[in-house]
């Protein structure tokens, strides 16, 4: 089985070849702008990945693409950890922790409420809310294998990640503004950006286009987020049994991949025993895969598609958006 992986491999790479290509030209492009004009580098490749949305659609580079907004995603996020250690995990104190779980809780609670009262099913409350709180696409996708069947789940499946993807990306350009006019320093906007926006991929975005510190702290955050992904899905699993329903095959990992290996990287980090010619390369290699991961995500983005459902699941997940924004600089606020 190893040696078929690996024997077809050649042919994969070929596949994935020009995808691939077109956001490393993009990411290189993002990049010397950056340089310069002094914008952030991720807005950029945000831009200029939008602008070749058709790639997207199909021919040779789709599946590039989507391996880079998905794998190499995964691969920059993961590197991060070379810039972190424990004694800055440990420096946020335990007010990020507390605002993370209640805004999850608070976010999926009210989404299944709400939800319930615009005619929907109270489980569609729980994929959108949590979508929403927890980490966007991956949360929905993960969710909807831990709910049950019925009709219209493939559709509820489609919208919410299509919804979370437009929505976190309009979060990457507008939170940091929204940051800056409410005059947050980099620790708070920090978490605030941390614990709002909905893709990894966005929060990394939005937070190094303000500063480093920021960006490190946005991150920290995030994947304490993603982390709460496993009470929720055994939450969900409970609603599910709980109404007699099930639905068989397999279950996507309860903890990204990505997540543990951010978390392996800065324990290793914390205990100073790599050398820094090894993190500082570590950290170029995350950089570049996050811009050319945020260029794949920008040609894929169709918000077109959103036209193509009704108007009350829009409403629902702004709703949940803009309730989460306000919870969490509530409680930033509280806890200051």
């Amino acid at each position: 089985m190893t040696a078929l992986s690996i024997a077809a491999w050649p042919a994969r790479s070929r596949t994935l070849f020009p995808g691939v290509l077109a956001c490393a030209v993009v990411a290189a492009a993002s990049t010397f702008l950056s340089q310069h004009y002094g914008a952030p580098v991720m807005l950029f490749a945000l831009i200029l990945g939008m602008a070749m949305n058709f790639l997207s659609v199909e021919g040779a580079c789709k599946p590039g693409i989507e391996f880079t907004a998905r794998q190499v995603l995964r691969w920059g996020v993961a590197l991060l950890g070379l810039r972190i250690t424990a004694a800055q995990v440990v420096a946020l104190g335990w007010h990020p922790v507390l605002l993370v779980v209640l805004s999850v809780v608070l976010t999926i609670g009210v989404s299944m409420v709400v939800a319930k009262l615009m005619g929907f099913q109270s489980l569609f409350g729980l994929l959108s809310g949590g979508a929403t709180a927890i980490c966007g696409a991956s949360a929905a996708l993960a969710l909807a294998a831990a709910l049950p069947s019925h009709p219209q789940k493939e559709r509820a499946t489609l919208f919410t990640v299509v919804g979370v993807s437009a929505l976190s990306t309009f979060a990457m350009i507008a939170y940091p503004m929204i940051a800056h006019a409410l005059g947050l320093d980099e620790r708070a906007a920090g978490i605030f950006l941390g614990a709002t926006i909905h893709d990894v991929a966005q929060v990394v975005g939005a937070g190094y286009s303000m500063s480093k510190e920021t960006g490190d702290i946005a991150t920290l955050v995030k994947l304490m987020r993603v982390a709460m992904l496993l009470p929720v899905i055994v939450f969900a699993v409970m609603c599910t049994r709980a109404a007699g329903k099930g639905e068989g095959g397999p279950r996507p990992p309860l903890l990204p991949w990505f997540a543990v290996a951010f978390a392996l990287l800065v324990a290793v980090n914390s205990t100073g025993w790599i050398p820094k010619v090894l993190t500082d390369a570590g950290s170029d290699c995350s950089r570049w895969f996050l811009v050319a991961a945020i260029a794949g995500i920008g040609m894929k983005t169709q918000l077109r598609d959103l036209a193509t459902v009704g108007l009350k699941p829009v409403v629902l997940m702004l709703g949940e958006t803009v309730f989460l924004a306000t919870l969490a600089i509530a409680l930033i606020r509280w806890t200051s």
